[in-house]
């Protein structure tokens, strides 16, 4: 009963439009004043969740990518991608993915993606005479490989919550998300074909060639962070400062575009976004004492276990309730509050835990795109003036190619342990 109330009384509050972090403080504070403990107890709560080393990576990622798209770095990833595969029937459409597969090496996030090259890629394709709807969707959809290629900041996020190594966990979303991008540039020439939309002209190799040059340091940013942390130079929250640095050196030397204008801006947009994502993890450190007090995870666990007697019946589960949940709820607030529970039970049936990391990511990405609550297409909704329900109804098509990709990692699980596996 104390759970239902709890539950019921959150979805409340986020229904009247509080904020998703700040509705979790209410409700647990409301347990708390309840129950007889302390507010002083509920303060140190939410320090604790905060304070740990490697979450520092996330507001250093967020900065790198403000600060390569500050220096113009979108517009020139966008181009190279044009030049190399904008000649193909659906062109934009193919860019629009490769685009994000490049900045996702450097942003880490998909919504990062979706505001960043959203609003930029939809004006060509208008202009190009592409509908509202293929590019919207299109747009939205490709964001979801971001997180799936490192750096990734919901796989920092995973690695910190399921004591997993955050170097492999990059690694082991490379495969899944190429998988991801070809999946989805092959929905592209499908559709583009019935609907017969343009293509480039072939610019020819030398412009390939000079575009690809100028793109190259940026390009570089994933292999600087995997190689120095397989090197061994630093670890992976010292690759996020490490990646700042890099950020603001390419920048000086090659790109010359980053002012000191826009240095503020990229800080200002680094804190904002920091201190969203702070209060989410404050919240839910503390809705997480409730939920472990009134011994949420134990029930959910017993659930678990009569429903999979093995490893497959309960991946089958595991997307089938993280894909209804993903509907409602936004995927940070799934990964802080249910995959704390789910990784002991993935443990105990053999599962490997970068395997696992991996199916939990692709869920959560998924579930940026389903609506009502995908946060991806409220992004794309903004940046590009397209009515959200058109954009609701224009996504359902484009989950199919991330949810078969997802069918092949659970069933093959090499796809996401297989370079890990390599790096000893």
């Amino acid at each position: 009963m104390i759970l239902a109330i709890i539950a019921i009384g959150w979805l409340l509050l986020v229904l009247v439009g509080v904020p998703i972090g700040i509705s979790m403080i209410l409700v647990s504070m409301g347990y708390f004043y309840w129950s007889g403990i302390g507010l002083a107890f509920a303060m140190s709560r939410m320090v604790d969740g905060l304070n740990s080393f490697p979450m520092l990576a996330v507001p250093l990622f967020i900065l790198a990518a403000a600060i390569l798209n500050g220096a113009g770095i979108t517009h020139l990833l966008f181009g190279f991608a044009r030049a190399l595969v904008g000649h193909i029937r659906g062109g934009l459409g193919h860019v629009n993915v490769l685009a994000s597969l490049f900045f996702s090496g450097m942003s880490g996030s998909a919504l990062a993606d979706a505001g960043g090259l959203g609003k930029m890629e939809i004006e060509a394709m208008r202009k190009a005479g592409y509908d509202d709807d293929f590019s919207g969707a299109v747009t939205a959809a490709s964001s979801m490989i971001g997180p799936l290629v490192p750096p990734s900041i919901t796989m920092v996020l995973y690695g910190v919550i399921a004591n997993t190594s955050i170097g492999k966990l990059f690694l082991g979303g490379v495969v899944p998300g190429f998988l991801c991008a070809a999946a989805l540039m092959v929905m592209v020439y499908i559709i583009a074909l019935r609907r017969d939309y343009p293509r480039d002209r072939w610019p020819g190799w030398a412009d390939v060639g000079r575009l690809f040059v100028r793109s190259f340091p940026a390009l570089l940013t994933p292999a600087v962070i995997v190689g120095g942390i397989f090197s061994g130079l630093f670890s992976p929250t010292e690759a996020a400062a490490v990646t700042v640095v890099y950020a603001i050196v390419i920048d000086l030397i090659f790109y010359r575009e980053l002012t000191w204008r826009r240095l503020w801006d990229a800080l200002y947009e680094t804190t904002a976004t920091s201190a969203g994502i702070a209060t989410i993890i404050a919240g839910v450190s503390l809705l997480g004492y409730v939920l472990a007090r009134e011994q949420a995870p134990q029930q959910i666990a017993a659930m678990f276990l009569n429903i999979a007697d093995g490893p497959v019946s309960f991946l089958i589960a595991v997307n089938l309730m993280m894909f209804v949940l993903g509907m409602f709820i936004e995927s940070l607030v799934i990964l802080l509050i249910v995959v704390p529970i789910l990784v002991p039970i993935a443990l105990g049936f053999g599962i490997d835990p970068i395997h696992f990391g991996v199916i939990v990511v692709l869920n959560l990405m998924i579930s940026i795109l389903t609506p009502p609550m995908g946060m991806a297409l409220f992004v794309v909704a903004q940046v590009s003036g397209i009515p959200f329900q058109k954009l609701a109804r224009a996504i359902l098509p484009w989950i199919i190619p991330p949810v078969v990709v997802l069918i092949l990692v659970c069933v093959f699980p090499v796809l996401a342990t297989g370079l890990p596996g390599l790096m000893k």
